[in-house]
């Protein structure tokens, strides 16, 4: 007769100490509590689903009653103790599921049976998994029984969720926190599982059975029988990820070099290609987004062990990402961000993900976009075409130079054609032309938060094409003084009201003079922390730009300085100020209450 099919998660579970996965740490510790005869009365095993608490909670009741131990502290599986246990008739272990025995009475009924002593054995062991679940009432009827229970009793509760369980049963026991199992070890255990049931499994297969697994060794060997099933015992890749609706990485691989290259349309039709596949496309964005993580952290050898994944697959994700800046994983991930938040009130999902692709796309060249410091969009600067070249080559204006002689053979200026002309030509003198400062820019562009106004980026762009190429802009130096220095920094604060973060820094810390009379313009900002002086270097560039024109002196300057023991001024946030109004006011609550405002 044939005998019954058991599933992988019951056939192979662990036995001995030896044979659980992923926890070698915790089930040393409890071999050697067992060896030493240093045995608490109460145990609590934590940790997600899958990772093994009930398995090592029965090993360990197996383990203390077994009658000859082995040298490495595990049970026998051969004297009448553990043969009892093996075919599920030892009376000295008893289970309790206190999922579905949660209330006062079935803790009455456990405190009971705790007054019998063992007729075979040494011990009694209740096994009380979901603890969490019992009720209030149950928890405290069971607190003087876990104190002081007879010496024959061991108590081991298991949970997933230990912040459910009140403080006095957490004090009374020894708590073990069992981790998420690695990707690697679920890969090595699936290998051996495979090879005990003549199963043909490629190990890029079983790597995308442990990351759907998500640490847990149960789940692990559920999908593998899943994908074992459906391929006829030949676990391949591709029968992987078409049995688990498994979105291919190779796809998100595609996606990357698209962005590298600033490649559209390869980028769109790599996702009409998902959508075709049936993916939904907020599991897309998330998959992007955790793939462009993974590759921001395999990309430096420091933080590559944060990358749960084979070898293989590690050193194939370092060698891409090293390609790219982490600027681009900072901006991309906070694009995918946004877009994850936007997803649910997008009218359209298609177009939220195809403009969060050609967002991605703009990342790599010279003039992103996109910030990356999740405060705003800006535009990049419209490309003209130079008069005296060819149509289509672009025109890029020229950074701001230092005054330099120019000699003789450059002072002759380039003749420009009018579009439209009868006259005869004129002659230019040879005196190199002065082209007149460049306007102050609005608050409203700074930084390239807020809206922009095209009007005004073309009348920007007519004012930059106006000005002869080789012209080089004066340089201003008017007088500044700390408080005109200090209206104008306010006056930034102002134009940016969305950068909470920027505009909180800028509060506290405001710039004063460093007393250098060889440099007047040079001014020190003090922060307290690194995160301060990474957030003012980004922005220093735009903020200068700002500060020289609204004070027209080109040489204004500043430079942070961290001193990280002096006490953080307190900023207010937003929901502050509003509480302070709502105490000075009481009537302003009733009014938010009644017109149901809210903070933006």
């Amino acid at each position: 007769m044939e005998e019954n099919y058991i599933v992988s998660a019951r056939k192979y579970r662990p036995s001995t100490f030896s044979s659980v996965v992923g926890q070698k740490a915790l089930t040393a510790t409890l071999r050697n509590a067992i060896a030493t005869n240093r045995l608490a009365h109460a145990y609590l095993f934590c940790g997600s689903r899958g990772v093994g608490k009930t398995s090592c909670a029965r090993i360990f009741a197996k383990t203390i009653n077994c009658e000859h131990p082995t040298p490495d502290g595990d049970p026998c599986n051969e004297c009448a103790s553990c043969r009892q246990f093996n075919e599920n008739r030892s009376l000295n272990i008893l289970e309790l599921d206190a999922a579905s025995n949660n209330s006062v009475n079935d803790i009455r009924e456990l405190t009971d049976q705790v007054l019998v002593p063992p007729t075979e054995g040494r011990y009694r062991v209740f096994i009380i998994d979901e603890v969490h679940m019992l009720s209030s009432a149950a928890f405290n009827a069971f607190l003087k029984t876990l104190e002081e229970p007879p010496s024959y009793v061991i108590f081991i509760l298991a949970t997933t969720e230990k912040h459910k369980i009140i403080p006095t049963i957490l004090s009374r026991c020894q708590i073990y926190d069992f981790s998420r199992i690695t990707i690697a070890d679920i890969v090595d255990h699936l290998q051996y599982v495979a090879s005990q049931e003549g199963i043909t499994a490629e190990r890029s297969a079983l790597n995308v059975i442990a990351r759907k697994a998500d640490g847990a060794m149960r789940d692990a060997l559920s999908i593998f029988d899943q994908v074992a099933a459906s391929s006829r015992g030949a676990i391949t890749y591709q029968s992987a990820i078409d049995n688990l609706n498994v979105l291919d990485e190779r796809y998100y691989s595609r996606l990357v070099e698209a962005f590298k290259s600033g490649n559209v349309p390869e980028a769109l039709l790599v996702y009409k290609d998902v959508r075709d596949h049936g993916f939904d496309s907020l599991f897309f964005i998330n998959g992007l987004a955790q793939y462009l993580r993974d590759l921001m952290v395999a990309r430096n050898p420091l933080t590559l062990p944060l990358l749960d994944t084979d070898e293989a697959t590690r050193e194939a994700m370092a060698a891409q990402g090293a390609t790219l800046e982490p600027e681009f994983f900072y901006a991309a991930m906070s694009l995918c961000n946004e877009a994850d938040l936007a997803y649910r009130q997008a009218s359209s999902k298609t177009f939220l993900v195809e403009l969060l692709l050609i967002r991605l796309c703009q990342q790599t060249g010279p003039s992103p976009i996109y910030s990356g410091a999740g405060e705003g969009q800006r535009l990049k600067k419209i490309e003209v075409a130079d008069s005296t070249a060819e149509a289509a080559a672009p025109y890029r204006a020229t950074p701001r130079q230092q005054p330099a002689s120019v000699p003789p053979a450059q002072t002759q200026p380039q003749t420009v054609r009018p579009a439209v002309s009868h006259s005869p030509a004129v002659s230019v003198p040879s005196a190199p032309r002065v082209a007149p400062a460049p306007p102050a820019r609005t608050p409203g562009r700074v930084a390239g938060r807020g809206h922009v106004s095209l009007a005004s980026a073309f009348a920007e762009q007519k004012s930059e094409v106006s000005a002869a190429p080789g012209a080089v802009a004066p340089r201003h130096r008017n007088p500044v003084s700390e408080d005109a220095l200090t209206a104008a920094w306010e006056k930034y604060m102002a134009a940016n009201p969305k950068a909470h973060l920027l505009v909180n820094t800028m509060r506290a810390h405001r710039p004063v003079g460093c007393g250098d009379p060889s440099h007047p313009e040079l001014f020190v900002v003090t922060v307290v922390n690194p995160g301060q002086v990474e957030l003012l270097t980004q922005e220093k560039p735009r903020l200068l730009e700002f500060l020289r024109a609204e004070l027209t002196n080109d040489y204004i300057d500043f430079k942070l300085d961290l001193n990280e023991d002096a006490a953080a001024p307190t900023a207010w946030s937003d929901r502050d100020v509003l509480n302070h109004l709502v105490e000075t006011n009481p009537q302003l609550a009733g009014f938010i209450t009644d017109f149901k405002l809210t903070l933006s």
